[in-house]
C-alpha cells in the first residue's frame, strides 16, 4: 500500500484521537503564554527570578510616544528617537485612536479594548471560514490564533499586528461578496485602509483588492483615502510632505538592515547586497501582483495565503509579525477538509499544516533555544512556510486550470 494512503488510512482510524491532543496541548500552551504575556503588558517586570524579561509594553510606549510626538508638532523623523519611528504619516492618523491619548495609562486601555475585540471578530470568523464541521475541529481552529507564538508577543509588546490582519482581513471577505454596491466597496476600502497603518504587514494584501474583486474601484478608493491621510497627517509636521516621505524611506531603510528574522532585507543585508533591498522587494510586489490577477478566480483563502507568505517576506518583520503565518494556516485546513483525496493535496496539507502549528506554538524557538539551534528551529521554519506556499500556489494551479476547463463551451455543453 502506497506511504500516503497508508497515512490516510491511519488519519481515519486515529484522526479524533490525535486532534483531541492537538486541543489540549493547545489549550493549555494558550492559557500559559497569554496568561505571562498579558502579565509582561500590564505589570511589565524586568525580570522573573533570575531570568531577564523582555520589555513589557516596549511597542505601545514607543507608538504613543511617536503619535503624541507627531500631533505636537515635534520633529519626529529627525528628532532624538527618529531611528525608532519607521511608520509613514498616514500610519500616525490611523493609530492615533488607540495610541494618541495623552495619558499613557488611557493608551494602554484603548489598546487593551481593541485587542480583545479583534480577537473577539478573529476567532468565529476563522472557524466560520475553515469548514470544521465537528466540535473537536471548531476548538482546534479556534485554538490556533491563541497558541501561537506571535499572538502573545503581539500582546506583550503592544503591538499593531493584532489589529492589522482582522482589518485586512475583514475588508478582503467584504468584497468577496457579489453585492458590488458602492456601500460595500466603501467598507470594505475602509477598512483596507485602517490596516494599513502597518503597511509592511497590509500593503501586499491590497493587491487582492486591486486585482481580484473584478472591479478597480475600491483600490481607486484605498488610494484616494490613503493619500487623503498622508496629506492630514502631514500638516502637523514642520517639513513638507515629500521631506517627510524621503525621511520616513531613508529610517525604514536603515531598520530594516538592522534588525528583524527571516526577511528579504536581512538576507541580502547579510550577503552585502543592501543596495538591492528595495528593488528585491519591489520585484517581489510586482511578481504578486501578476500571480493574483491570473489567479484572481480561484478560492479566496489561497490568494489570502499565498499572499501572507510572501508579505512576511517581501520586507523588514519581527517575531510577532510571524502573525501572518495564520492565514495560510487556515487556508491548509481548508485544504485539508475539501480537497479531493484522490488528488493527495488533502493528505500534503494536513501534514504541512500539523508541521507549521508544531513549530508557532508558544513559546517558539528563537527566543527559547540556546545558540545555534535557535536559529537552526528558525531556518528550519522558514523553509516550512516556502513548503506551504508551494502547496498553495499548486492549489490554486489546479483551481485555475480546472476554472479554465469549466469555462470552455463544449465542455460546459458535456
Amino acid at each position: 500500500m502506497p506511504d500516503a494512503a497508508r497515512l490516510q488510512r491511519l488519519w481515519r482510524a486515529h484522526g479524533r484521537s490525535i486532534l483531541a491532543c492537538a486541543v489540549t496541548v493547545m489549550a493549555a500552551v494558550a492559557t500559559a503564554w497569554l496568561g505571562y504575556e498579558f502579565y509582561r503588558l500590564l505589570l511589565q517586570p524586568e525580570r522573573i527570578g533570575s531570568v531577564a524579561i523582555h520589555p513589557g509594553a516596549i511597542d505601545l510606549k514607543l507608538l504613543h510616544r511617536m503619535v503624541n510626538a507627531w500631533f505636537a508638532g515635534e520633529p519626529v523623523y529627525t528628532g532624538p528617537h527618529a531611528y525608532l519611528n519607521t511608520y509613514p504619516p498616514a500610519s500616525m492618523a490611523l493609530i492615533a485612536p488607540v495610541y494618541g491619548w495623552h495619558e499613557p495609562s488611557a493608551a494602554m486601555l484603548a489598546w487593551i479594548v481593541g485587542a480583545v475585540a479583534a480577537l473577539a471578530w478573529l476567532l468565529p470568523q476563522l472557524v466560520r471560514e475553515s469548514g470544521a464541521e465537528t466540535r473537536l475541529e471548531r476548538a482546534f481552529v479556534a485554538l490556533m490564533p491563541l497558541a501561537i507564538y506571535p499572538t502573545g508577543a503581539v500582546i506583550g509588546n503592544g503591538q499593531l499586528t493584532l489589529f492589522v490582519l482582522p482589518l485586512a482581513l475583514a475588508g478582503l471577505l467584504l468584497l468577496r461578496s457579489r453585492d458590488g454596491s458602492w456601500g460595500r466597496d466603501v467598507v470594505a476600502s475602509l477598512l483596507i485602509v485602517a490596516a494599513l497603518a502597518k503597511p509592511a504587514v497590509a500593503a501586499p494584501f491590497f493587491l487582492i483588492a486591486a486585482f481580484a474583486v473584478g472591479s478597480f474601484r475600491p483600490a481607486l478608493l484605498i488610494c484616494a483615502a490613503y493619500a487623503a491621510l498622508t496629506l492630514f497627517a502631514a500638516t502637523f509636521q514642520p517639513m513638507g510632505v515629500v521631506a517627510q516621505l524621503r525621511h520616513f524611506f531613508t529610517l525604514a531603510a536603515a531598520m530594516s538592515v538592522a534588525a528583524g528574522e527571516a526577511n528579504l532585507h536581512i538576507l541580502l543585508a547579510d550577503h552585502g547586497l543592501t543596495g538591492w533591498i528595495a528593488p528585491a522587494s519591489l520585484a517581489v510586489l510586482a511578481l504578486l501582483a501578476v500571480w493574483v490577477w491570473r489567479h484572481r478566480r480561484v478560492d479566496l483563502w489561497l490568494l489570502i495565503g499565498v499572499v501572507a507568505i510572501a508579505a512576511r517576506f517581501w520586507t523588514y518583520h519581527r517575531w510577532y509579525d510571524d502573525l501572518l503565518i495564520l492565514l495560510p494556516m487556515l487556508a491548509l485546513f481548508r485544504i485539508a477538509k475539501r480537497s479531493p483525496a484522490s488528488d493527495r493535496l488533502d493528505l500534503a496539507a494536513g501534514t504541512l499544516l500539523g508541521l507549521t502549528l508544531a513549530f508557532m506554538l508558544a513559546p517558539g524557538g528563537l527566543y527559547l533555544l540556546p545558540a545555534p539551534w535557535n536559529r537552526i528551529c528558525v531556518d528550519v521554519q522558514v523553509l516550512i512556510w516556502l513548503s506551504d506556499l508551494a502547496l498553495l500556489i499548486v492549489a490554486a494551479a489546479r483551481e485555475r486550470t480546472k476554472e479554465a476547463v469549466a469555462a470552455r463551451p463544449g465542455d460546459r455543453l458535456a
